[in-house]
């Protein structure tokens, strides 16, 4: 299958590069800002038994988003593109002492440095930017090879922090903590949902890998990324067109809207 993501060069979108590279079957095109940096990515290509191109993208800078196109155009060819996975995210980071870094309680502590009353109006612009305006640039881009790719799945790396029926949830990261990041991932939900009812022909799901040890889910997090990305994978390439729309746990149950 033929593969295109974008923030690979750590956490679950490396992890992800990874796992699709064991197969000889898939090509994968992984996007990351400054791929000359990108030492665990660039050296996922020794040994690997699938196909791999590094290519410069930044979610964040709708220009670097616009030439993506004329990228992978030369890779591609006239075939198509399976799927495509926009997983770049960005969440407010505040500064914790470092005594109490990857733990819940630093994220409680930026939770309540982030609330609806709180929130810095250029962060959250800056979030908004790379979290739900940049996947839906990147789709753009990319649908002349979704158009001639066989499965046509987009895939939006989501969280249940962007689940407003959940948002109950979460009262340890304070009353109405990480404000920004939720509001961007309940507007990327809703983004793939209406891209659903525009290209009925597309299969979109809003995906959330879970709570994983990354650099933003810290090591406080329940899952290792292997394990979260063995899930996603399989959610993945088993959806239908009945799964279309659906807002998707890791593991393939339906979260709340």
């Amino acid at each position: 299958m033929l593969v295109a993501l974008c923030r690979t060069s750590r956490g679950i979108g490396l992890e992800i590069t990874r796992q699709l590279l064991e197969s000889p079957n898939n090509l994968v095109i992984a996007g990351c800002r400054t791929p000359e940096k990108a030492t665990a990515l660039n050296g996922l290509k020794s040994g690997a038994k699938g196909t791999l191109h590094v290519i410069q993208l930044d979610v964040a800078d709708f220009d670097s988003v616009r030439a993506v196109l004329k990228a992978i155009t030369p890779i591609l060819g006239e075939s198509g593109l399976d799927y495509l996975i926009n997983n770049a995210g960005i969440v407010r980071i505040i500064t914790i002492p470092r005594t109490l870094r990857c733990s819940l309680i630093s994220l409680a502590m930026q939770g309540k440095e982030d609330t609806p009353l709180t929130l810095d109006p250029e962060v959250f612009l800056e979030t908004l930017r790379t979290n739900t305006v940049g996947p839906a640039l990147l789709t753009q881009a990319c649908m002349p090879f979704l158009d001639k790719g066989q499965e046509k799945k987009v895939i939006n790396i989501t969280s249940t922090l962007g689940s407003i029926a959940s948002a109950d949830m979460f009262k340890h990261l304070g009353a109405g903590g990480v404000a920004t990041y939720s509001i961007s991932k309940a507007a990327l939900n809703m983004l793939t949902y209406k891209l659903k009812l525009e290209r009925p022909d597309l299969i979109a799901i809003a995906l959330c890998p879970g709570w994983v040890k990354t650099d933003m889910g810290t090591q406080a997090a329940d899952l290792e990324p292997a394990e979260s990305v063995v899930n996603i994978l399989k959610v993945v390439t088993s959806a239908t067109a009945a799964d279309s729309g659906k807002y998707l746990s890791h593991t393939g149950t339906v979260i709340p809207w």
